[in-house]
C-alpha cells in the first residue's frame, strides 16, 4: 500500500460523511461525473414506482390532490429553498434550466425598463444584457434570444469584468455561479453588489454549485436564479430545473410565459392572464409529475442522514485538494495542469485538467488526445467527462465520493497516461 494509499484510508474512516455513502446505488466503478449527472439515491426506484403503480395506476386523477401532485412544484421549492440559501416560498420547481433562465432574464429586463419609466431610475434607458462570456453555449443561446426580445443589446463579459462593464443602460446581468468547464467559483456577492450599484438586476446559474457549496441567496440579495437539480442534488436524468424570485420582486415578476399553472384561478379558465401571487407566477404549465417525485425522493437524502451545506463544502474542498495532491505525486511532470483555481474561495466542486498532445515529454510522441484518455479512464472503471478541446473534468459529490475513489482516479489517470 502506498502512502496516499494509506491516508486515503485515514481520511475515509475519519469523514464524517462516509455513511451517506450507502444511501445511494454504487458499484466497483469510480464515479467523478456527479457535476454532469449524480448518482440514483437507493430509495427512489421505490418511491417511484408507487407514484407509477398506486398514485397513478390507482388514484388516477384523484392523485392530483390526494396525493399532492398539484402543489409539488411548491412543495418541493421549499425542499430546495435551504441548499441554496433561500427562505421559503421563493423557489418553485418546474420546466428545464434553459426555460428558466428565459423566464428570469426577461423578467429582469422588464423590471429594469420599468424602473426607468418611473421611480428612483426614471429617465434612465436600460437596453443592455451582459452575460457571462464563459458560460455553458445555452444561458447564451437563450441571452441572445431575450435580448431581441426585449430591445436590448447584448454583450458578453468575463465575470471579473462586469463591475467595469456595468452602466446606466445595463438591465440585467446573467452569471453562472461555478463554471461549468474550469470549475471556478466566481464571486456572487461581490457580482451581485456591483450589479446593484449600477440599478441592473442579477440573474445567477447555480446548475454547478447547488447542493455542492454554499449559495446564499437571501443572505446576497440575489434577484432571481435558475439551476438544475441532476447534478449535485442527484434528482435523475432530466429533473426539472428550479426558479428562484426574490419575495419583495415576487409581484414584479412579468414571466414571458405566462402559462395556466401560474394564473391566479388556473381552473377558472378564463380568456384574460391574471397572474398568481408568490413563486407560483415561475410556473408554466402541468408538471411533469413523474420525474418531479422522483427529484423529491432524491432530496431525501440531505434530511434523513443530517447533511448539511457547510459538511458538503468542507469535504469538497477536503476531496479536490487530495486530488491535486495525489495527481502531483502520481502523473509525470507537465503532462496535465489543472486550470481549476487552487484557491478554495475560488474553486467549485470539480477539478478541470488541461490534456494536450502537446503539453510537457508528450510533444514527441503520438500521445492520446484529452478525449482519448477520457474514453480510456472509462473504460478502466474511472468516470469523468471530457470537454473540447482539450479538457478532463472530474467532479466531487461529497454524498457518496470517497478519498480512496480520488486516489484511485489520479492513480489509473497516470498508468492511462504513461500508455
Amino acid at each position: 500500500m502506498s502512502e496516499l494509499q494509506r491516508i486515503a484510508e485515514e481520511l475515509d474512516a475519519a469523514d464524517p460523511l462516509a455513511g451517506v455513502r450507502g444511501s445511494f446505488v454504487l458499484d466497483d466503478v469510480t464515479y467523478l461525473d456527479g457535476n454532469s449527472l449524480g448518482a440514483l439515491p437507493a430509495h427512489v426506484p421505490a418511491r417511484v414506482e408507487d407514484v407509477v403503480r398506486r398514485q397513478w395506476g390507482e388514484l388516477r386523477i384523484r392523485s392530483w390532490e390526494e396525493s399532492g401532485w398539484w402543489t409539488a412544484p411548491e412543495r418541493i421549492g421549499d425542499r430546495i429553498a435551504p441548499l441554496v440559501g433561500a427562505a421559503a416560498g421563493q423557489v418553485v420547481v418546474g420546466d428545464s434550466t434553459s426555460v428558466n433562465v428565459f423566464k428570469a432574464l426577461v423578467a429582469a429586463v422588464r423590471m429594469a425598463q420599468e424602473d426607468g419609466r418611473s421611480g428612483a431610475g426614471a429617465g434612465r434607458v436600460r437596453d443592455e444584457i451582459l452575460v457571462d462570456a464563459t458560460t455553458f453555449p445555452t444561458d447564451g443561446y437563450i441571452a441572445e434570444s431575450a435580448a431581441r426580445m426585449t430591445g436590448c443589446a447584448l454583450r458578453p463579459v468575463a465575470p471579473a469584468e462586469v463591475p467595469g462593464a456595468l452602466g446606466d443602460r445595463t438591465a440585467a446581468v446573467l452569471l453562472n455561479h461555478v463554471d461549468y468547464r474550469t470549475g471556478r467559483l466566481h464571486d456572487l456577492p461581490g457580482l451581485t453588489a456591483a450589479v446593484h450599484a449600477a440599478g441592473a438586476y442579477a440573474v445567477w446559474d447555480l446548475c454547478h454549485s447547488a447542493g455542492a457549496l454554499p449559495v446564499g441567496l437571501d443572505e446576497h440579495g440575489v434577484d432571481l436564479a435558475v439551476g438544475c437539480t441532476y447534478k449535485y442534488l442527484n434528482g435523475g436524468p432530466g429533473s426539472p430545473a428550479y426558479l428562484y424570485v426574490r419575495r419583495d420582486l415576487q409581484p414584479r415578476f412579468d414571466s414571458p410565459l405566462p402559462g395556466w399553472n401560474s394564473h391566479a384561478e388556473p381552473f377558472g379558465m378564463r380568456s384574460d392572464y391574471a397572474p398568481a401571487s408568490g413563486a407560483l407566477r415561475g410556473r408554466v404549465g402541468t408538471p411533469d409529475i413523474l420525474s418531479l417525485l422522483a427529484l423529491e425522493a432524491a432530496l431525501d437524502v440531505w434530511d434523513e442522514d443530517g447533511v448539511s451545506v457547510a459538511a458538503v463544502r468542507a469535504k469538497s474542498l477536503a476531496l479536490t485538494d487530495f486530488f491535486l495532491r495525489c495527481v502531483e505525486a502520481y502523473v509525470p511532470d507537465g503532462r496535465v495542469e489543472s486550470v481549476t483555481p487552487a484557491a478554495h474561495a475560488e474553486r467549485g466542486s470539480q477539478v478541470a485538467l488541461r490534456c494536450s498532445p502537446t503539453l510537457g515529454s508528450a510533444r514527441a510522441g503520438g500521445a492520446p488526445t484529452a478525449g482519448e484518455v477520457m474514453k480510456r479512464l472509462i473504460e478502466r472503471g474511472v468516470v469523468g467527462d471530457y470537454r473540447a478541446p482539450d479538457v478532463l473534468r472530474f467532479g466531487f459529490t461529497p454524498l457518496y465520493v470517497g478519498f480512496a475513489d480520488v486516489e484511485r482516479a489520479a492513480r489509473v489517470l497516470a498508468r492511462t497516461l504513461a500508455g
